[in-house]
């Protein structure tokens, strides 16, 4: 091991890494609960085959990343991408499961021809810094409205749009099975942000165990919480594989490309433009969500080159792109190298023996799927809120007093949560930048391929909205 990844080389020990392994796996394993959670509103999908699907895709995209690029970085299904692949792709636009997987699989073969024809960071540098820079902001603000509304903290009113939910038990219509779900998830942010801030380690798996703890106790003051509660039990962790076999594995393939039933409501340049504009969003959000990652964790570990360039650069971004299409494959949405890797690394992860641990780490994980079934999303919520906290912080770096800069970041960040679409947040970002630019006697400032996707937004905007 120690000659393969070169741990001596890079300064590091296989104790060291192997620590730095388990602990990037507990900081992301919420995202198996997290993202079955979510996936399981869409039809013809349960929480057991996206529990499956998810958990392989991580095992396929970390040992990617370990034996090829040799890097102590965690992939998985990307927050924010597993919520645009759900909210936006199939209940705003009104494609299939199966279709969607479709938009993903082409993400996937897409990074790979970029990633090898080096265009990838041309495209990455045609997007403004500010827009650039909001993006993770406004993924945040969005995951967390996600959150709050799985929880029923936030429901929706007529009058005002959004509102918060009564736990008023003396109204009509209230009652404590109502309000116990809104206080567990209350509980479990507090729980991860306290032992955020004492700085343990998996924070938000903590937090998530612990909620659903409480879940559980408070279950015996609701009436009738627990009838039929354990005859509906089942502990066979490979019913879990049976379910995704069935309704997840090579769907992008058997019902992926019939599109019958979106273009029996739906124009053929309607379809061509939401494929189009979903890939080019899948494609943005996951390009700047590694990118932005991999020289983050790198940066903080002290493993940027002399040029101050991420080491194995292509290889890591090949990583991504494999393991995208081995996520369409298996079921899930765009797979991408998570920020929570930013935890092993502070736990001295210098190499990819540590991503190779989290590899196992999820492996195993494959077979506690009858416990992880048992996680309320009430619990899960709060995971949701707590990214959202976590991906704000790039406001910072926003420069507020430049209005031609503040108006396109606020833009993007506000028109993702408003809209309940990523994409869109996105293109206001952007064409909001061309315009200033253009009015303020900037022009040269606009790169062409800012144009272009900026182009395509447009198109969209007016040919299928």
């Amino acid at each position: 091991m120690e000659n393969f990844f070169k741990v001596k080389e890079k300064g590091s020990t296989v104790k060291i890494e192997i620590m730095a392994g388990i602990t990037t796996f507990m900081a992301m394993a919420y995202i198996l609960m997290v993202n079955a959670d979510m996936f399981s509103n869409l039809s013809g999908v349960s929480y057991n085959a996206i529990y499956i699907a998810t958990a392989i895709s991580a095992v396929v995209g970390t040992m990617c990343m370990a034996l090829l690029a040799n890097l102590p970085l965690g992939l998985a299904t990307g927050m924010g991408l597993n919520a645009f692949f759900v909210y936006t792709i199939c209940f705003s636009f009104g494609l299939s499961y199966a279709n969607a997987l479709v938009l993903v699989l082409l993400d996937g073969i897409i990074f790979i021809v970029l990633t090898l024809t080096g265009i990838r960071a041309k495209l990455f540098n045609a997007i403004p810094d500010c827009v650039r820079i909001a993006i993770p902001a406004g993924l945040g603000l969005f995951i967390a409205f996600l959150g709050l509304q799985n929880a029923g903290l936030v429901v929706n009113d007529e009058a005002t749009l959004v509102n918060l939910s009564s736990f008023n038990l003396l109204k009509e219509g209230v009652t404590w099975g109502q309000i116990m779900p809104r206080l567990v998830t209350i509980a479990s942010l507090v729980i991860i942000a306290v032992l955020s801030y004492k700085k343990i380690k998996g924070a938000v798996l903590w937090g998530i165990v612990g909620g659903t703890g409480i879940y559980y106790v408070l279950g015996f003051t609701v009436s009738g919480f627990y009838d039929g509660f354990f005859s509906s039990l089942n502990f066979n962790p490979f019913t879990a594989f049976g379910d995704w076999g069935r309704e997840s594995f090579a769907k992008v393939f058997t019902e992926g490309f019939n599109f019958t039933t979106y273009l029996s409501s739906h124009s053929s340049a309607d379809l061509v433009l939401v494929i189009a504009t979903s890939a080019l969003a899948l494609c943005m959000v996951d390009m700047f969500d590694t990118l932005g990652t991999l020289y983050g964790a790198c940066a903080r570990g002290g493993m940027l080159d002399k040029d101050g360039n991420v080491p194995n650069f292509e290889k890591a971004m090949l990583s991504d792109a494999i393991a995208t299409c081995a996520g369409a494959v298996c079921g899930t949405s765009t797979v991408t190298t998570f920020v929570e890797s930013s935890s092993g690394v502070a736990e001295g992860g210098r190499t990819g023996l540590a991503s190779f641990t989290t590899g196992i780490l999820f492996f195993i994980a494959m077979f506690l799927s009858p416990v992880a079934v048992l996680i309320p999303s009430s619990a899960t919520a709060a995971a949701l809120i707590y990214v959202g906290v976590l991906m704000m912080g790039c406001v910072t770096d926003i420069n507020w007093k430049d209005i031609s800069i503040a108006v396109p970041a606020f833009l993007t960040i506000a028109f993702m949560c408003f809209t309940y679409n990523i994409s869109y947040g996105i293109a206001f970002g952007l064409i909001s930048y061309i315009l200033i630019k253009v009015f303020t006697g900037n022009v040269k400032d606009i790169k062409l391929f800012t144009w272009i996707i900026a182009g395509l937004f447009t198109l969209m905007f007016f040919l299928t909205h």
